[in-house]
């Protein structure tokens, strides 16, 4: 999963683990860090850093605030879905609201991604 990418996006992904948004951390602490499939925070890869990334099912959770309801921001993640997907990385994009709203929701979507 190192690429030439990663040197530059460490220091960043390092920032983002620290400075999580309150969905991220809810994400994280009350699902995915005790999850039985590993999980890890913030991943360099491809050019990108990962959200929520589970090497051994090449899953990536990608959570989206409002930014990502404007036009460039789609264009953006629909470029970063395809790359990943290439790369036989499958993602699964959640609303920060969604997490907030309807954790065990979410938390039932991932157990349906990582069963595919």
């Amino acid at each position: 999963m190192r690429d030439t990418y990663t040197r530059t996006l460490v220091p960043r992904a390092r920032e983002l683990r620290r400075e999580q948004t309150p969905a991220e951390r809810k994400l994280w602490f009350l699902v995915l860090r005790t999850h039985p499939v590993k999980f890890r925070r913030q991943v360099p890869a491809l050019g990108y850093i990962l959200d929520f990334y589970a090497p051994s099912a090449r899953l990536c959770i990608e959570l989206d605030g409002r930014s990502h309801d404007e036009a460039e921001a789609q264009a953006y993640d629909s470029e970063r879905s395809r790359v990943l997907g290439g790369a036989g990385i499958r993602v699964v994009r959640v609303q920060n609201a969604e997490v907030v709203r309807n954790l065990s929701g979410v938390a039932a979507l991932i157990e349906s991604a990582l069963q595919r």
